[in-house]
């Protein structure tokens, strides 16, 4: 089970890093934050589909093609972490490393966006404080490790609940047999 689950969860860790690596820098050099939070989760979506080849690589190969719903969750909720803890330390590196301005220009285009919807001034001066509270945040890097792991563990862990529902199959006589 090890062995799987470093594999599925490194699979999926590189390809949602890779994706974040990518759009970060595109939005970094061009200043356009626009539309990338869509793509951003489409892209954890996408990384973890490789949750559900997990859990059913394991089902299939390594347990008779059985496998109750709390296997499979303790699976997926492994490939989940794995994939997640590639991610956020990533975004350590990129962010340390490549980008330590990022927060400064992330919040000077938060509150440019605010004034150009046409925000009142009260909506501009509410998120100058919502943008600086967070940029305090991002001065420890504790909290940038839990805001990080709070932006893509709920979506693996929305994934891992539907994919060991769906992939939970009983053994032929009607029973779930648990894993070994």
């Amino acid at each position: 089970m090890k062995r799987n689950v470093l594999v599925f969860g490194l699979i999926a860790g590189l390809i949602v890093s890779a994706w974040c690596v990518c759009s970060v820098a595109w939005c970094y050099t061009t200043g356009n934050f626009n539309g990338s939070m869509l793509l951003g989760y489409a892209s954890m979506i996408l990384a973890f589909s490789l949750v559900f080849a997990g859990i059913k690589n394991y089902r299939d190969k390594f347990n008779n093609g059985v496998i109750n719903f709390g296997k499979a969750f303790q699976i997926g909720l492994l490939i989940t972490l794995v994939a997640s803890t590639v991610y956020v330390v990533v975004w350590l590196i990129d962010y340390y490393v490549f980008i330590p301005d990022f927060m400064d220009k992330y919040s000077a285009h938060v509150i440019k966006d605010a004034q150009n919807s046409g925000a009142t001034t009260a909506e501009i001066s509410s998120k100058t404080k919502e943008i600086t509270a967070m940029k305090e945040m991002y001065n420890t890097p504790v909290w940038v490790v839990l805001l990080t792991y709070l932006e893509i563990f709920p979506v693996g862990l929305l994934v891992t609940i539907i994919a060991a529902l769906i992939l939970k199959r009983k053994n032929k006589s009607g029973t779930i047999i648990a894993a070994a």
